[in-house]
């Protein structure tokens, strides 16, 4: 698996992932559990859906 998650993105996906999880937590409805899925994309680094639709958000290496 190649990285194809940026800095930026990385940051959002983490901190979406986690204020969903903390509401969850904190009586949310169930369906905020969905928190986990950008959390663990952006702790990996990779999003299985990029590859299918062609993006990457990692800088340009040269």
């Amino acid at each position: 698996m190649k990285s194809n998650v940026g800095g930026i993105d990385k940051i959002l996906r983490i901190v979406a992932g986690l204020a969903l999880i903390a509401w969850a937590l904190m009586g949310g409805p169930v369906w905020a559990w969905i928190g986990v899925v950008p959390l663990a994309t952006g702790l990996m680094g990779w999003c299985p859906v990029y590859p299918i639709l062609g993006l990457s958000t990692c800088p340009m290496k040269k």
